[in-house]
């Protein structure tokens, strides 16, 4: 598929993993993601108040997601 990057809506370009860095997509990100069972930062982004986050383990991300429902 071409374009890859085009469909990364993460906004941490300093990551070295973030698309713009290598020519492999979300790949890597993704990788990495399930090899530490956590939540790519680009889930975070849907969900309000993820900037202050514990973490990005799939209970940062429930905790995240539950409390906004509650919001």
């Amino acid at each position: 598929m071409d374009n890859k990057d085009y469909f990364c809506s993460c906004k941490n370009l300093s990551c070295a993993l973030h698309p713009t860095k290598h020519d492999s997509g979300c790949t890597l990100c993704i990788s990495k993601n399930l090899k530490l069972k956590e939540i790519p930062n680009c889930f975070f982004n849907l969900v309000d108040g993820a900037e202050s986050r514990e973490g990005d383990f799939f209970e940062d991300f429930a905790r995240l997601v539950l409390a906004s429902k509650e919001e």
